[in-house]
């Protein structure tokens, strides 16, 4: 029991004084990877999160999904989901989660946070003051927690602001914009007309509605806005609104862009409330929707979801052009490939469309300088915070890319902790391999990057495999392909174009062009030169096409085999799936902003270009081609590779479907130690995974080994696992393993799948 009597002087919260190597302000997508990236390299983070949930937007609070390069695979961004941490919360949560629940979310990110035993979690943490220990030099945060009524004297070497809106940066006195720049600053022209467009993009909420079964009533609350046809006139458009549609399809639920978007929050919150509520009021008793008679409204956000605020100065400012033409950095840490996505500021208010979305023809490096404060010596700036100009920034505050850059923060943090340095100190040309190299090891991707001497031990080994896959045939599964709009298989080839045979069906007699499409840019994956073009005669009903394509020789890349649109003809198709080939479509989805080609204003510089993008599982099918010669692009020699996903080629090993036991192994002259091995297998980078409402076909990706062991050159089985369902497996042996070789025995995901890896790092 505790008796306390009456005290004449005030009493004192419980305050505790805390060090660590790194503290991170902002539970978010980047706080979380920063976080968990930096912890898993050895150092001591505090997590400051001033929310009851980790996720930032994410969260079951806001429930907007996490999405990135891949944008909904409504762009030509082939293969590019984000890679390490955020790659692997998004796997694992489409495992545990593929309906997508906000609330199962949550907890997969206090998960993989409480799993870490170098991170301490500081959730309900409000952080409101800083201290400096010189002009350019951040000593300590100080946070209060009104659930637990303490406060915290956080102390630390390095700082690593990811709470939205900057609070540490802010307070720290670094140099911050808010806003749009002129054209003229950078020359970008999408740069908005600022009285007529505005300047800021503004914050949502979104609402969650349910089938009760039975009639349900509804008694709008008094502040709830009225007259909703007339004041938001997007509810008359069918492309935005429907009793269908509910969270974030509500996306366009946005205000706040006129005025000050985070001192002015709260007002934006009631704002939105009366919108929410209005629309519910609208839908429920306007009449006009009887569908709706059995639904309640199960929940409303109580936070509003945030776009834009500060964007603090680093060591380089993204600009537009970075984006579109997708400019090479030799500090490059992370990428991007949203579309360049600008609101108007009146947002729902607005008879504008509520999105202004241009795609570039790839993803594009961001610059490890744009995480850097150039301001204070040991902060780093990241989310939403980071050095880029409004045009840009409409790509790069999106949460995968922030989560990306996030996990960036983290390994330079390790870095500097470990070495004694500074965050600039990695600017330098040759220390920034380093930092690099250490991220391609966790598997994030770096485009437009190369390195040598990659994979430890994996270099110094002779590689033999079981079989490698030579592609004769894609088999048919008798279903076929009605040819409504273009569809293009997408190849690996280097050399001479293979003659292919196809099935097809016509309903008369008609002909079928079939072209060869490139891209200008190899790493790309933009159809943007015609390489072949040729028609074949049809007859009606099935018949069997054999296509040659003039022995027409290609540089190693990827290609488009293009058979264009024709109402009467039907393609087999194919139920096999393989690593570093799918199929692609020329077609339309409104709900990403695609219409089968970008066509742009003049003047905006943006790019014209045709969408091949393709369909989800299970709708979305190979098409049933065969190959003489046979397609080769899988070869063993891909396991040393540092790219883990197909870029220029498959840049997997994949065995041969008749091999029924796949095996790798690695052998090596001399006895070696080994303390840890990592494989990186095919989780489908191409899919999306959406962390709520969308919902996925598969909750582990159909590409994925499942089953393998690895034995030593004993036949000793040191490692083995049924139930992998992540691209990468990071094996540590508690005590190092004295071995000439590692055999490496695979099964098979299923009998439509071949068993492929992307690479091997042994240490």
């Amino acid at each position: 029991m505790i008796n306390e009597i009456f005290s004449v002087e005030k009493r004192s919260l419980t305050q505790k004084e805390l060090q660590y190597d790194l503290v991170v302000v902002g539970g978010g997508m980047a706080g979380v990877c920063c976080a968990i990236t930096a912890a898993r390299q050895g150092i001591k983070v505090a997590l400051i999160q001033d929310r009851p949930v980790l996720g930032g937007n994410a969260s079951s609070e806001v429930r907007l999904w996490v999405l990135g390069a891949t944008s909904h695979m409504g762009n030509n961004n082939r293969w590019s989901r984000e890679g390490g941490v955020i790659d692997e919360i998004l796997v694992e949560n489409t495992f545990r989660n593929k309906e997508g629940n906000p609330v199962l979310f949550d907890m997969v990110l206090v998960d993989k946070v409480l799993a870490e035993k170098n991170i301490t979690l500081y959730l309900n943490t409000v952080v409101f003051n800083i201290e400096k220990s010189s002009d350019t030099t951040i000593s300590k945060v100080f946070a209060f927690n009104p659930q637990n009524q303490t406060k915290y004297e956080f102390s630390a070497p390095l700082f690593s602001d990811c709470s939205g809106d900057g609070i540490v940066s802010y307070l720290a006195g670094a140099s911050y914009r808010i806003g749009a720049e002129d054209k003229e600053e950078h020359l970008e022209l999408f740069a908005p007309d600022k009285d007529e467009y505005g300047e800021l993009l503004g914050h949502s909420i979104f609402f969650y509605m349910k089938d009760t079964g039975k009639p349900v009533s509804y008694v709008a609350p008094d502040f709830a806005l009225k007259d909703i046809e007339e004041t938001i006139p997007k509810v008359m458009k069918p492309e935005y609104f429907s009793t269908g549609h509910h969270g974030c399809k509500y996306w366009w639920l946005e205000y706040g862009g006129r005025i000050d978007t985070i001192h002015d929050t709260e007002a934006i919150k009631y704002e939105l409330w009366k919108v929410v509520y209005g629309i519910w009021d609208y839908i429920k008793n306007s009449g006009k929707y009887p569908e709706a008679a059995n639904f309640t409204l199960e929940w409303v956000g109580v936070i509003p979801g945030k776009r834009e605020s500060r964007r603090f100065k680093g060591h380089y400012m993204l600009t537009q052009q970075d984006v579109i033409e997708q400019r090479n950095h030799y500090d490059s840490v992370a990428y991007g490939g949203w579309s360049i996505d600008l609101h108007p500021s009146d947002g729902v208010y607005s008879a504008k469309n509520g999105c202004n979305q241009w795609h570039s023809k790839g993803i594009y490096p961001i610059p490890y300088r744009s995480y850097v404060s150039c301001d204070i010596d040991n902060l780093f700036i990241g989310g939403r915070l980071i050095s880029a100009s409004h045009v840009a920034f409409g790509s790069s505050r999106v949460m995968c890319t922030s989560a990306h850059g996030g996990q960036a923060i983290g390994m330079a943090a390790s870095l500097c902790i470990k070495g004694n340095k500074k965050p600039a100190d990695f600017i330098d040309s040759t220390s920034i391999k380093e930092l690099q190299r250490a991220l391609i090891a966790t598997g994030q991707y770096l485009p437009q990057l190369k390195l040598n001497d990659f994979g430890g031990l994996t270099t110094k080994a002779k590689i033999d495999v079981s079989s490698e896959l030579a592609l004769y045939e894609i088999k048919g599964n008798g279903n076929y392909f009605k040819l409504d709009y273009p569809v293009a298989m997408l190849l690996p080839l280097n050399g001479n174009v293979p003659r292919m045979k196809l099935k097809v069906k016509s309903t008369e007699t008609t002909t079928l062009e079939v072209q060869i499409r490139a891209n200008y840019k190899p790493y790309n994956f933009t159809p943007d030169a015609i390489l072949f073009v040729n028609t074949y005669p049809l007859i009606k009903g099935e018949q069997i096409i054999e296509i040659e394509f003039n022995s027409i020789s290609v540089e190693k890349g990827y290609y488009f085999i293009c058979f264009m649109k024709n109402n009467a003809v039907e393609l087999a198709e194919s139920d096999q799936l393989l690593t570093g080939i799918m199929s692609v479509y020329n077609y339309q989805n409104p709900a990403v902003s695609n219409y089968g080609k970008q066509c742009p204003p003049e003047g905006i510089g943006v790019d014209t270009f045709e969408l091949w993008c393709p369909i989800r599982r299970p709708r979305g099918k190979n098409l049933a081609l065969s190959f003489s010669p046979p397609l080769e692009a899988f070869p063993s020699s891909n396991l040393r590779t540092e790219i883990f996903r197909p870029v220029i080629e498959s840049n997997a090993w994949v065995a041969d479907w008749s091999d029924e036991n796949p095996t790798i192994t690695l052998t090596w002259k001399d006895m070696q130690w080994v303390n840890q091995i990592k494989l990186f297998f095919d989780t489908d980078a191409d899919h999306a995974m959406e962390n709520v409402q969308m919902g996925h076909h598969d909750s582990a990706m159909p590409f994925c080994v499942k089953e393998y062991e690895i034995l030593d050159d004993k036949e000793n089985v040191i490692y083995s696992t049924k139930s992998n369902h992540q691209t990468v497996n990071n094996i540590v042996f508690k005590d190092s393993i004295k071995t000439k070789a590692l055999i490496i025995k695979l099964k098979h995901p299923s009998e439509l799948v071949p068993a492929a890896l992307f690479g091997i790092i042994v240490m």
